[in-house]
C-alpha cells in the first residue's frame, strides 16, 4: 500500500482526488500549503509526492528543488493545460513527470501507478547483478547508481532511463521505448519529457576525454549510452 501526498491549495480538487486514491487503497495525505507540504515531504515517509505548480506561499518548483536537495522520492507535478514552460521547469527541477491540470482522477491514477510500478520493480527479476558499462555501475534491485566509483543521484525516472539505455548501451533505443520504460507510458505528441530527463543526466556524467557526451543524440531515432 502506497503513500501519497498532495500538495494543492484546491481543496475541492485535491479532496476529489484524495477520495479517488483511497478508493485505489492508497493511503493520502493532503495539505493546502507550500511550506507544510515541503516539511511532511523531507520525512521520508511517503512514496510518492503530487505537488501543484501554483500555491499561494511557494512556488511548486522552489519547492521541488528544495526536496531534490535531500530526497529522491518521486514526484508527479500538477502543472497548467498547455503550459509547456511549467512542465519543463518542473521536470528540470527533478520532477519524474507531470500531469495538466484539470485532469481526471482516473488518469492521475494511471500515472500514479505507472511511475510507482517502475519504481518499485524495474528489471527487479533475479539477483541484483551489477550493471556495467564503462564508469557507470548499476544495481537495479537496490535501484543504486556509481559513476567513477562515486555514488549518482539520480530521481526516480532518470534511473529508469539510465538503466534501459545501459542495458542497450551501444545501441539507439527509441523515445518511445524510454518514454515506456521509464515513465510507464507511450511518447505523447510534442512531450520533451524524455529529452529534458536526458539533459539532466547529461549534465551530471559530464562529458567524455573527447569532449563528447556520453549519451549520444542519433536524430529521429532515440538516444544510445557509449560503451
Amino acid at each position: 500500500m502506497a503513500h501519497i501526498l498532495i500538495i494543492d491549495d484546491d481543496e475541492i480538487l485535491a479532496g476529489l482526488f484524495q477520495d479517488y486514491l483511497e478508493g485505489e487503497k492508497f493511503t493520502v495525505v493532503t495539505v493546502h500549503t507550500g511550506e507544510e507540504g515541503l516539511q511532511l515531504a523531507l520525512n521520508g515517509r511517503f512514496d510518492m509526492v503530487i505537488l501543484d505548480v501554483m500555491l499561494p506561499d511557494m512556488s511548486g518548483n522552489d519547492i521541488l528543488k528544495q526536496l531534490r536537495q535531500q530526497s529522491n522520492v518521486p514526484v508527479l507535478m500538477f502543472t497548467a493545460k498547455g503550459d509547456d514552460v511549467d512542465r519543463i521547469l518542473g521536470l528540470e527541477a527533478g520532477a519524474d513527470d507531470y500531469v495538466p491540470k484539470p485532469c481526471t482522477p482516473r488518469e492521475l491514477i494511471a500515472r500514479i501507478k505507472a511511475i510507482l510500478r517502475r519504481t518499485e520493480s524495474t528489471y527487479s527479476q533475479g539477483s541484483d547483478h551489477c550493471i556495467e558499462i564503462g564508469p557507470l555501475q548499476l544495481w537495479p534491485q537496490q535501484r543504486k547508481a556509481h559513476w567513477h566509483q562515486q555514488s549518482l543521484e539520480l530521481t526516480s525516472t532518470e534511473f529508469n532511463l539510465i538503466e534501459t539505455l545501459a542495458r542497450q548501451a551501444g545501441q539507439v533505443v527509441s523515445k518511445n521505448t524510454l518514454s515506456e520504460k521509464a515513465l510507464g507510458r507511450p511518447l505523447a505528441r510534442f512531450d520533451r519529457s524524455i529529452d529534458v530527463h536526458i539533459s539532466s543526466i547529461r549534465h551530471k556524467l559530464g562529458q567524455r576525454e573527447d569532449g563528447h557526451d556520453w549519451i549520444q543524440t542519433v536524430r529521429g531515432q532515440g538516444y544510445q549510452l557509449i560503451k
